[in-house]
């Protein structure tokens, strides 16, 4: 080829890039949060958003108007436009062009609410969920004006302008669509939408196992003293100062803990062997936290262990030894074996011992757990804890076990925060509720608490400015905001003791003072061994006629009878109720159970309770001069006070004596 025709060539190129660029056309690029199937909040100003090339004008036409509207993208390229919406109804479609049209269908107006918290939100109908009856409720998910949005779960250092979504956005609820999703928020919009007729959509936005700091804004949070600290450490990890990865921090620290632990420690008999003589150890009755066991504010390992005798029928045998669920971490061993490692508080520890090591005579079961934070200890229930045979018989582990510390958290350098998971300030906020502030809603429901329990003191302050905070940045001042209290879980008490579980229930009933709250009392649906008990109808339910009562005009009790105030009569207290418009009774027709009384000692005793119209009266022969009174204030407590729609009555407390977690950071 001459050169004459070589720059023939790269001229017909040049030009060919030039018509190109001037005539390709950049498609509008949406947020993640808008998709066919999605649901705008009806009766509201909603928003559409995304981005384009710098200048162009972008008009957006939705079909429930006869107004087309207009704006013309910035610098950045970024767009927003505001539609009113009408009352609820669809199905519509709405088209966005900037010269290239994006057509979203299958649009209806209907509420808008967000879903939150921890693993009792995330907890889908099947998955690893398998609520009661699981197999049914997908069988019959057929709503189809009822649209689920799926949240990734993320974190981030800084607030982000996009959500993480799973593929294809908002689906149609169907048999197909709702296995994986938040059996809560699902259950909620069922009842909401039987009862109503109206459109749900469903923003299920949450993460097991995560603390209510980490949803709530930095500039909130930079108010309250106890996390400046942290909150400066994120915005510094956002601006690049970060330290030493997280896995080396850890893996560092972790060897330093163990070399620490007095169990492992060289020079004599490990505390995991057989042979150990541990006869100079303390006693604990198990399964219990240890924290109200005698080991107050302690985390760290402690050392567990206890000697059976296994019959001749079992010798020779595989034995199944079940420790139900521990808090935090443990490693097990048999004699010592070591026979299961297990991670996290919420997992049920189920551990093999080998037919090899069973043998006629005495087996030792030991149990190092790892507490990091709070409560520690084996949780399970009396009738939980086991070890059984393949023979079909099984021996019950309750009751005496010896124990002894490892090692204290206190005495060596503290642990590493990590660096990248969501336990820490603020940084599900940025990545799992700041994407969403420009999308109007009706409201939010939130399922969390487990994760705080041991800081509930501390909640009695976080979870009210965590809500105003949400609704501070929507720019919706008063918008509705349902949670649920925390579910009864761990062993029944035989006596009244302190739980940091019902000062957290306490601090979630002290937040129904912000106004436009609920509260879905569910202390009579938990299960002892089981932090993610499977009846989440009934939750579902219990937030949906709270907002059934008090945002769509339905005249129902909705909330149980709640504390209002005390008055001392003589030997008794009077107690008054709110959301005692039903009436009161004693589910079951039985006595009232889970009053506890005390007088200026601070010793509570159980009570003798009895219903006199709207008011409860209590009552002790231990307690000459009462002056406080507790009911349901237990991990798990036996309870029985309901209204006349069946709804339990709420914990509470009638003294301001100081909380057990006071001061806990």
């Amino acid at each position: 080829m001459n050169i004459n025709s070589i720059k023939s060539l790269k001229g017909g190129l040049l030009l060919a890039s030039v018509f190109f660029a001037g005539s390709l056309q950049a498609k509008v690029t949406l947020p993640t949060i808008f998709s066919d199937n999605m649901v705008f909040q009806q009766k509201s100003a909603a928003r559409i958003w995304g981005s384009t090339d710098a200048g162009k004008t972008v008009k957006v036409m939705a079909s429930w108007s006869k107004t087309a509207v207009s704006a013309i993208a910035g610098a950045d390229g970024k767009f927003m436009v505001t539609i009113p919406t009408p009352v609820y109804g669809g199905p519509y479609k709405v088209t966005i062009s900037d010269g290239d049209v994006t057509t979203l269908n299958n649009i209806l107006l209907g509420e808008v609410w967000v879903c939150s918290g921890q693993s009792n939100m995330e907890m889908p109908i099947v998955g690893w969920g398998k609520i009661n009856n699981y197999e049914e409720e997908v069988k019959n998910a057929n709503y189809p004006k009822i649209r689920l949005l799926q949240g990734k779960q993320a974190t981030s250092n800084s607030p982000l302008a996009e959500a993480k979504v799973w593929a294809g956005g908002w689906k149609v609820c169907s048999p197909e669509s709702v296995p994986e999703f938040s059996s809560v928020a699902y259950f909620f919009a069922r009842e909401i939408f039987k009862k109503t007729g109206i459109p749900v959509g469903l923003i299920h936005t949450s993460w097991g196992g995560t603390i209510a700091e980490a949803w709530t804004s930095a500039a909130t949070l930079k108010t309250m003293p106890d996390f400046v600290a942290a909150v400066s450490k994120i915005e510094n990890a956002a601006k690049g100062n970060n330290s030493l990865p997280m896995e080396v921090q850890m893996a560092t620290w972790t060897t330093m803990m163990n070399a620490s632990d007095a169990g492992f420690k060289a020079g004599g008999i490990g505390w995991s062997a057989a042979a150990f003589d541990d006869s100079s150890w303390k006693t604990m009755t198990l399964p219990a936290s240890w924290e109200d066991s005698g080991v107050p504010n302690f985390d760290g390992v402690m050392w567990f262990r206890k000697t059976i005798t296994i019959p001749a029928a079992w010798a020779g045998k595989e034995l199944k030894l079940n420790l139900g669920v521990i808090d935090d971490n443990d490693i097990t061993f048999v004699n010592g074996v070591k026979v299961g490692e297990t991670i996290g508080y919420s997992n049920k520890r189920v551990y093999t011992v080998p037919a090899a090591q069973v043998k006629e005579g005495p087996l030792t079961i030991i149990v190092r757990v790892t507490d990091t934070g709070g409560g520690g200890g084996l949780y399970g229930g009396d009738n939980i804890i086991t070890v059984s045979s393949t023979t079909g018989d099984s021996q019950s582990l309750a009751g005496a076990w010896k124990y002894k510390a490892g090692v204290n958290f206190s005495a060596i350098a503290p642990m590493p925060s990590v660096s990248e998971g969501p336990n820490r300030t603020t940084v599900l906020y940025n990545a799992m509720i700041n994407p969403y502030l420009n999308y109007p809603i009706k409201g939010a429901i939130w399922y969390q608490g487990e994760s705080n329990a041991d800081r509930a003191n501390q909640y009695r302050t976080l979870f009210p400015k965590m809500i105003e905070d949400w609704r501070k940045s929507w720019k919706q001042p008063n918008f509705p905001f349902y949670f649920v209290q925390l579910a009864n879980f761990m062993k029944v008490e035989a006596e009244p003791v302190s739980s940091a579980w019902a000062e957290l229930r306490d601090a979630q009933r002290q937040t129904l003072s912000l106004p436009n709250t609920g509260m879905a009392v569910a202390i009579d649906i938990g299960e002892a061994a089981d932090i993610h008990p499977k009846n989440k109808q009934e939750v579902g339910r219990r937030l949906a006629l709270i907002a059934l009562a008090k945002n769509y005009g339905i005249k129902i009790p909705y909330s149980g009878p709640v504390y209002k105030s005390a008055t001392k009569a003589g030997a008794t207290m009077v107690l008054n109720f709110t959301g005692a418009g039903s009436g009161l009774k004693a589910r079951g027709g039985s006595d009232l159970k889970g009053f506890a009384i005390a007088g200026a000692d601070q010793k509570f005793h159980w009570a003798t309770a009895t219903i006199k119209g709207s008011q409860v009266i209590v009552s002790s022969p231990d307690v000459a001069n009462p002056i406080a009174v507790r009911y349901a204030w237990a991990n798990n407590p036996v309870c029985n006070l309901v209204d006349g729609a069946d709804l339990p009555a709420s914990p509470f407390k009638t003294d301001a004596w100081p909380d057990v977690t006071l001061g806990k950071k």
